[in-house]
């Protein structure tokens, strides 16, 4: 009898199609993110640096 109610679960089973190109579909988004915030944090960092040795440099040559 079980079998025949439904419990408010999903219809269909769980390894379908659907749920296997949605989870790639994820892990594809997740990637890009992942490489997108390292590319932002490297460029951050090269910003940083440059900064530090701009600052550096007006505060050693200030008197000239």
């Amino acid at each position: 009898m079980t079998m025949l109610t439904h419990t408010g679960g999903s219809l269909k089973p769980a390894g379908t199609a659907e749920t296997d190109a949605a989870n790639a579909h994820l892990a594809m988004i997740k990637r890009f993110c992942i490489s997108t915030l390292i590319v932002l944090a490297v460029g951050g960092t090269l910003a940083a640096i440059i900064a530090l040795k701009a600052a550096l440099f007006v505060w050693v040559f200030h008197y000239y």
